[in-house]
């Protein structure tokens, strides 16, 4: 189906009210949640084809997430799609306030290869519960969970309601040139900025997902052993290729031998002596990216890591010291398993240099210090983040999840998904039997009393 008329029947079908109705859009989240289920072993298959996801890890950051989110969803719709009553000034007695939740229309979803599954099908999620139309387009990086993908979805729903569009750069500038109530996009910091200015000249709302540099912080009171052991894990989970992974590490002077040290232990722990022959052990997407990161391996010393294998676009967790600023290790996000290390000596250095730099989409915090904690808290802009330790400060639908300034805008999981994907309406609904008077001209008199003793 051409992807122009693909839109114009999801606008015909959006106008004509179906998905307006909240217990259509329960039912069919319920569908999903039912394909997703039946299609489990299909998804870990795709997964591994295209990542090397071990199934325990697909379903941890994936299929999981997704499922669990349906859940939330589907139990807190009705209450999320009431109408919210607000106080009424006395200016505009006798009158009753409220706010009303509406659909956009028809929304496209554009999501990345990294967890192909969950990032297109999250926001997909909060689109339909919203009660939009939806256009989901997987990335081409990840073909095999794209076919999954687009099986569920043509499973549970006709094209008018969503549909999978698949393909590249070709399909990706035609779907840009189209007019959409709402982008939601997951990507890049420079194909963020392109997917704004498309949007602009149809003044299209947008969310973005993007990235940057994510610091992890570790100060000297912190529990090192328990530190180490989550900074591997968030770090090094899909090799690295989290837009919210550690991207690098500030560590205090005092304890950075012992930090490291417990690093490598914990990578020898939880990936084994050789991670390269692990079969649970990720790879890099494609080429491209692999030769990005091996040339960034040329920065610094590599303290332990360092290993690669081109026929299976593996590097091992690699842990690098002796790190500048100016290196191009700290130029760009990494998007691997590349731990790049930097020291300070009072925690005023770490905000500062943040603080100086594009704001982050993620910031962890290792401490036991009440006031480094409050310090960091108050003066560092960030997505979002955990305080002693990373990664699952998303795993949830009772938060939000969003970046500020270069790592995105707008805020989605759990409510925040349905209040993102919704026009909020206020509505005075003024009653009829009471007509102040003193609104009306002329302004003179006692009018005008009235008028500035009630509005002050």
């Amino acid at each position: 189906m051409e992807i122009e008329q693909l839109v114009s029947r999801q606008r015909a079908y959006f106008e004509k009210g179906k998905t307006r109705n909240v217990a259509w859009r329960i039912a069919a989240l319920k569908t999903l949640k039912k394909a997703i289920l039946q299609n489990q072993e299909e998804i870990e298959a795709a997964l591994r084809a295209d990542l090397n996801k071990s199934a325990s890890e697909t379903y941890m950051c994936e299929t999981g997430m997704v499922l669990s989110e349906l859940s939330y969803m589907i139990a807190h719709l009705r209450g999320y799609a009431k109408n919210r009553r607000v106080p009424t000034p006395l200016a505009q007695f006798h009158a009753r306030s409220f706010t009303s939740p509406e659909p956009y229309g028809v929304v496209l979803v554009m999501s990345p290869w990294n967890y192909p599954f969950m990032l297109a099908l999250e926001p997909a999620i909060g689109a339909l519960a919203a009660g939009n139309c939806v256009v989901i387009k997987p990335s081409a990086y990840s073909p095999a969970t794209s076919d999954v993908i687009e099986k569920i979805i043509g499973a549970c729903f006709a094209p008018h309601v969503a549909a999978v569009v698949k393909g590249g750069r070709e399909e990706n500038t035609a779907l840009l040139e189209q007019k959409f109530d709402f982008i939601f996009f997951t990507g890049s910091v420079a194909v963020g900025r392109l997917v704004m200015e498309k949007a602009s000249r149809h003044l299209t709302p947008v969310c973005l997902e993007l990235g940057g540099k994510s610091p992890c912080i570790v100060d000297k009171s912190a529990n090192i052993r328990l530190a180490a052991r989550r900074i591997v894990f968030g770090k090094y989970l899909n090799v690295g290729q989290t837009c919210v992974a550690p991207d690098y590490l500030f560590v205090h002077e005092q304890v950075k031998e012992k930090l490291l040290a417990e690093i490598q232990k914990c990578i020898r722990q939880q990936f084994g002596a050789r991670p390269l022959d692990n079969p649970n052990y990720g790879r890099i997407v494609n080429e491209k990216h692999f030769d990005r990161l091996c040339g960034l391996l040329k920065c610094g010393s590599v303290y332990c890591g360092g290993e690669t294998r081109r026929e299976t676009l593996q590097i091992a967790p690699t842990v690098l010291t002796g790190i500048l600023p100016s290196d191009a290790v700290m130029k760009q996000e990494i998007f691997g398993p590349i731990l790049p290390v930097m020291t300070f000596r009072d925690i005023s250095e770490v905000i500062t240099y943040t603080t100086r730099r594009e704001k982050p989409l993620a910031l962890y915090l290792f401490t036991a210090s009440r006031a480094v904690e409050r310090k960091v808290l108050k003066y560092v802009s960030f997505g979002g983040g955990c305080i002693n330790d990373t990664i699952i400060h998303l795993a949830t639908s009772r938060m939000g999840f969003g970046g500020v300034g270069g790592s995105g805008m707008g805020s989605y999981h759990g409510r925040d998904s349905f209040e993102l994907f919704s026009h909020r309406r206020s509505i005075v609904k003024k009653y009829t039997w009471l007509d102040l008077p003193f609104r009306y001209q002329p302004y003179r008199g006692w009018k005008d009393l009235l008028i500035r003793m009630f509005l002050r």
